[in-house]
């Protein structure tokens, strides 16, 4: 299943090792390979879909329930004061990966990151 030139359905199918943060049925988080701030993480959906208009809504619950977790562990592992979910869809918007995917990015008071919104 999934897109065979596709960098994270690789990783989704093992075929890349990654070591996962947290996992449940339909989502997994990783380390972003370019971290911008220490501890940047990737929540990434197991299947293929290029953005997040594609995803199915009825996966909404398991997505938030990726991000919270992954988020909660940054957090407390990188000392952080807050933290970012950023998703980018679509080549305008800085998508690289046509695979739907989620950044969390764990933030401290003047870590000098400039994120749009």
């Amino acid at each position: 299943m999934g897109n065979q030139e596709c960098i994270f359905c690789k990783i989704s199918n093992n075929e890349i090792a990654a070591e996962r943060i947290y996992e449940n049925d339909n989502f997994f988080s990783i380390s972003d390979a370019n971290p911008k701030v220490e501890g940047h993480s990737l929540v990434i959906s197991k299947r293929h879909f290029e953005t997040i208009l594609d995803m199915p809504s009825s996966l909404g619950t398991e997505l938030l329930d990726c991000i919270k977790k992954t988020a909660a562990m940054l957090v407390e592992k990188h000392n952080s004061e807050g933290f970012n979910v950023v998703s980018n869809n679509f080549e305008a918007a800085g998508q690289v990966v046509k695979h739907v995917h989620f950044h969390i990015l764990p933030r401290k008071k003047g870590d000098g990151v400039r994120v749009v919104g």
